[in-house]
């Protein structure tokens, strides 16, 4: 091993190596930490964009949804208030229809060989629901001279389909009210069944049994309807 001692120069030298050395050492170090913190950035950075596009996903799918909800809720309210306004103007069109037939029912007794028919059939009606041998009639009182003919009638008709002979006799005691627009009330056993078939009671079962038949003659088949009778 040499003793030789180091000149200046050498000694500055090495020193020079040394530090420049050290200086590499420390820019490749301060690489590394660079690198490794722009990895951790970029980590970093990538987990803060998903959170945030998946909040601002969550909000606009909630938002949406929100609309939606508003927009759907408004429709229906729309179409409920339209389908009422609807349903209103067709119960004024069958209420006009059921007025306009109430103020004809008065043309109904006019013609009075029409009307003594129909007298007939309306007491023989009630006498096939009353199926008793003694009943009465209740009728207006300017009916009386018709009923007088219908009743022989009916008598007889409901003689040949029973089988018993029925005696219907007027109940003059309780008229039906001369401003009615007519037909009659069958009473049996001893007032306790009654028939109610006035004209009023007649037109008033027509609107209840045929009123689907009638706004479907009027307005036509509903495109919502899946079910029939």
């Amino acid at each position: 091993m040499s003793n030789t001692a180091l000149t200046d120069d050498q000694v500055d030298a090495e020193l020079k190596k040394l530090v420049q050395f050290i200086k590499q050492e420390a820019l490749e170090k301060a690489r590394e930490i660079q690198i490794k913190a722009d990895e951790e950035f970029a980590i970093e950075k990538a987990k803060l964009v998903r959170s945030e596009t998946s909040t601002i996903d969550s909000v606009y799918e909630r938002r949406t949804k929100q609309a939606s909800l508003a927009q759907q809720i408004t429709k229906s309210n729309i179409t409920n208030k339209t389908r009422l306004r609807v349903l209103a103007a067709r119960q004024d069109v069958l209420d006009d229809v059921f007025e306009e037939g109430t103020k004809q029912l008065f043309n109904v007794s006019k013609d009075s060989a029409k009307y003594c028919v129909l007298l007939k059939d309306l007491i023989l009606e009630g006498a096939f629901v009353l199926y008793e041998p003694v009943i009465t009639a209740s009728s207006r009182e300017q009916d009386y001279e018709l009923l007088k003919t219908a009743i022989p009638i009916v008598e007889e008709e409901f003689k040949k389909a029973a089988g018993f002979d029925v005696k219907i006799s007027i109940n003059e005691a309780q008229p039906l009210p001369s401003e009615s627009s007519g037909g009659v009330i069958v009473q049996g056993s001893g007032g306790r069944i009654v028939v109610t078939n006035t004209l009023e009671e007649r037109l008033k079962l027509l609107n209840e049994e045929s009123l689907p038949a009638i706004r479907v003659a009027i307005f036509g088949e509903s495109p919502t309807r899946k079910f029939y009778d």
